[in-house]
Order: structure tokens, then sequence, then C-alpha cells
């Protein structure tokens, strides 16, 4: 970024905010420059089209997977490709219906609302959204008691855009408001392989095709992590001047705890006390979270998931149990024969 390592120091407002630059730089801004989720894009190509041919805002959408497929990117592709203006907010920042009408009250006609963690909202401003996706109004309360009233207060077509870890929490009335509900799944390798591909020519990186996919799959079929990777890499070719081969990859995850197959520290711990401490299952999973020191509501949501995607863990009525996949993969013999979870 900068060829003066002086000018780096003199100047950490100016690197900090090419930084965030760079991460805007390194979102697709078009359905034709996003990697993967071919279905997906193509839905999205139709409904946006169909919403300009009728000159018309778009259906309100959905957005729904685990983090890092691009939810956010995708949101404001749809802005760009609708010539809308794009608002952003969260979940977790609207917790009473007022902080909703504010911004509804406040948008441009046709502008994109996107709404990250949709399921957060607090239900109160969930009940308020309902009118407000299907006639465009809303009722604002004013006074209280028997003498409160409802003034109805209308507001501009607007396209919701709405994004979901867990869709599951959304309310059904809320759910069902939704003209176009879009599924993001986990990547394949060559996808991640473009992925990575396309921000190292950002990066001005140069790396070969197997250093490429020996990132690729180490990344839990996300491009996010992806990307996180690839960064880690070129920092570790930097300061060891060195280039971005596979045995430089290798080198590099390995100092950051990333495995061949994209375990991390975390990742680790809970598998090692699954199959050390507990002869590799049943646990429970206060117990497995309380014996790797970490909460509850992260081991189930941010490492159980990968964890029985790739096999080595299953979860039983009983608790979680490593299956057999899970011992190979350690270098360790099932020391409990009648645990072999992959039968359970």
């Amino acid at each position: 970024m900068f060829e003066n390592g002086d000018d780096l120091v003199a100047n950490p407002t100016v690197e900090s905010d090419a930084e965030l630059a760079f991460e805007g730089a390194l979102r697709p801004a078009s359905l034709a420059e996003f990697v993967g989720q071919t279905k997906v894009r193509g839905q999205l190509q139709l409904l946006l089209r169909a919403a300009a041919m009728q000159n018309r805002t778009a259906d309100h959408i959905l957005l729904a997977g685990p983090p890092g497929l691009g939810k956010t990117t995708l949101a404001m592709i749809v802005a760009h490709e609708s010539d809308r203006p794009l608002r952003l907010s969260s979940g977790p920042a609207i917790q009473h219906a007022g902080d909703l009408a504010a911004v509804l009250s406040s948008l441009l006609p046709g502008e994109v609302l996107f709404i990250d963690e949709i399921h957060r909202m607090a239900r109160s401003a969930e009940e308020m959204l309902y009118l407000a996706m299907e006639d465009f109004r809303i009722d604002i309360m004013v006074g209280k008691g028997a003498g409160a009233t409802s003034i109805p207060l209308d507001i501009a077509p607007f396209t919701l855009v709405g994004a979901t870890t867990r869709s599951g929490l959304l309310p059904n009335p809320l759910r069902d408001r939704f003209g176009f509900t879009a599924h993001l799944e986990f990547y394949d390798e060559p996808e991640l392989e473009r992925v990575i591909a396309r921000t190292a020519r950002m990066l001005d990186l140069e790396i070969d095709h197997e250093a490429v996919a020996e990132i690729a799959g180490r990344c839990r079929g996300t491009p996010r992590i992806a990307n996180r990777l690839l960064r880690r890499v070129r920092d570790y070719a930097l300061v060891n001047d060195t280039v971005a081969s596979k045995d430089t990859v290798r080198a590099a995850l390995e100092l950051y705890d990333v495995d061949e197959r994209g375990l991390d520290r975390l990742d680790r711990a809970v598998m090692m006390t699954v199959l050390e401490r507990f002869d590799g299952g049943p646990v429970g999973l206060s117990t497995l979270a309380v014996s790797v020191g970490e909460e509850a509501e992260t081991v189930e949501s941010v490492v159980e998931p990968f964890l029985v995607r790739i096999g080595l863990l299953t979860r039983t009525p009983r608790g979680r149990v490593a299956t057999r996949a899970a011992w190979d993969h350690f270098g360790m013999t099932d020391r409990n024969s009648s645990h072999a979870a992959d039968e359970l």
C-alpha cells in the first residue's frame, strides 16, 4: 500500500481509511462479478429485471445462510443493479418500534433497506414491519392508556433485504411477507479458488495454483475465511521475503493454527475434549462448553456446524459423539468401540 514505511507510521489515519476502502473494494459490485451461488444469482437477476421492466420496486428479499457467504454483498448488489440508494441497519440496533419508525419514515422512494441479523429485531418492531412491507405504511401510537390513538403514516415504497443466519427464529408472519427467499450454500473448492484468485489479483499478490488450492481446502467453504487466510499468507510472504507458494501457505496457516481441513484452535480443543476426556462421547453441550472454556452458544453456533458438516462430530439425543473419521484425523485409536458414532 505504501512504498515508504515512514509514510505508514506518520499517517495511521490514512492507512486505516485505505484498509477500510480496500475491504469494500473486495466486494463484487454486480451479479456478474459475484462468484458462486449460481442458482441464487439467476433468481435475483430475474427478480430485478422484472421489477425494472415494470418500473416498480423489487419484491422484498430474505437472504438466509451461514456467516461469510455473501449476504451483505448481495444486498449491496441488489441496490446497485436496481440503481437505488441503500440504507444499512441491523436487527440488534432496532430494539424498539420507534427505532424502526424513524428508519422507515426517512426512506426515499425505491430505496433498498438492508437489515442484517433481522431475526434479532425486537418483537414490537417486527409487528410494525408487517404493515410496512405489505401496505407501505406504519401506525404511530400517540398518547398512553385509554387516550392513546393510532395515527397512520404513509411511507415511500421500498425494498427490504433481510439477512439471517437463523431463519427458523423468524416468526412466520414476517417470513411469509418476503417475496423471495434465497438460501445460500457453502462454496465448493473450485468456486473458492476463483474467489481467492480474484482477491490475489486485487492484492497484487503472485500466487500459484497449488497455493490457491491449498487455501481453498482450508477455508471451511466460506469466502470470507478464504480472503482472511489469503491476507495472512500475503503477510507471511511479505515479512519472510518469500513467494506465495504451497509451502508458504502451509507454513503461514500452521502459524495461525489452521490445519489441512480448516480446523482452528477452538475446533481442535472441542474435538480433543470429546476424544480424550470423554472417550469419544456422548457428552452434553454445557459440559463440553465448560471443558473448553467457551460459551455454550459459541460451541453450538460456531464450532459444531462445521465439525458436523465435515463428518467429525455427530449430535445424538444423548449428546455429542465423535465419528470414526475424527479418531482417524487425529491419529488416535477408539478406546471404546461401543461408541462407534458413525453407526448412531
